[in-house]
C-alpha cells in the first residue's frame, strides 16, 4: 500500500506558473510509474502526464505539451508537475497516481492522492 500526498495547487493568474508535489509514504515510489490526472467541474478525470519507474519514458496529454513538465526523485519519493503558461482551462483538481504499469488510463492506476485544486483566473 502507498499513500500519496498532493501539495502545492492554488490561484494563479494566466501566464503565470505553479509547481505541484506528490509525496508518497508506505512503499517507495521507485517501483511504481506515477502520473498526474486532472477533473475540472463536471468532466470526467483525464490524463495529464506520466512518468516510468526511471524518468525513461514520459508523456503528456497534448493540451500541456510544451508547458508542464513532469519529473520524479526517487530518494525524496517525490514527483513533481511544473506548471508553466496556465491557462484558465487549466483549471481543476490535480491528482497524482502510482500504476504498476505505464498507461495513460485512469483505470491502470491503483493508489491515487485526495488531489489539490489549481484555479487560474483569467
Amino acid at each position: 500500500q502507498v499513500q500519496l500526498v498532493e501539495s502545492g495547487g492554488g490561484l494563479v493568474q494566466a501566464g503565470g506558473s505553479l509547481r505541484l508535489s506528490c509525496a508518497a509514504s508506505g512503499r517507495t515510489l521507485s517501483r511504481y510509474v506515477m502520473g498526474w490526472f486532472r477533473q475540472a467541474p463536471g468532466k470526467e478525470r483525464g490524463f495529464v502526464a506520466a512518468i516510468s519507474w526511471n524518468g525513461a519514458r514520459i508523456d503528456y496529454a497534448d493540451s500541456v505539451k510544451g508547458r508542464f513538465t513532469i519529473s520524479r526523485d526517487n530518494a525524496k519519493n517525490t514527483v513533481y508537475l511544473r506548471m508553466n503558461s496556465l491557462k484558465p482551462e487549466d483549471t481543476a483538481v490535480y491528482y497524482c497516481a502510482a500504476a504498476n504499469g505505464y498507461s495513460g488510463r485512469t483505470s491502470s492506476y491503483d493508489y491515487w492522492g485526495q488531489g489539490t485544486q489549481v484555479t487560474v483566473s483569467s
